[in-house]
């Protein structure tokens, strides 16, 4: 599966859990090494990153990421839906019934 595929139906998962969630793009003039995904719901944000299964993360997506946990943000490096299904709260306690 490709990382972009991935993004997809991460996105989708939390859009779906009641999170408002966006995909990043890398630009001129963008912080390098930002996180792929943005999400925030309930005033609580998460920044993730995705990536395959073999995707390693770069020294500036790193850096990223410890910069945003030094600013007592939250930051997931997700491989897939199961990396974020925690912050699915009660809808996915409700897929778990099923």
């Amino acid at each position: 599966m490709k990382e972009k595929d991935i993004q997809g139906q991460i996105r989708d998962y939390l859009r779906w859990t009641g999170w408002f969630c966006f995909k990043i793009h890398q630009s001129l003039g963008s912080y390098k090494g930002v996180a792929d995904l943005y999400a925030i719901k309930d005033g609580r944000n998460v920044w993730i990153e995705v990536k395959t299964k073999q995707g390693k993360q770069s020294d500036y997506q790193k850096k990223f990421q410890e910069d945003i946990e030094a600013a007592g943000g939250t930051y997931v490096l997700a491989r897939g839906v199961e990396d974020v299904e925690h912050l699915g709260g009660i809808k996915q306690m409700q897929l778990d019934r099923r």
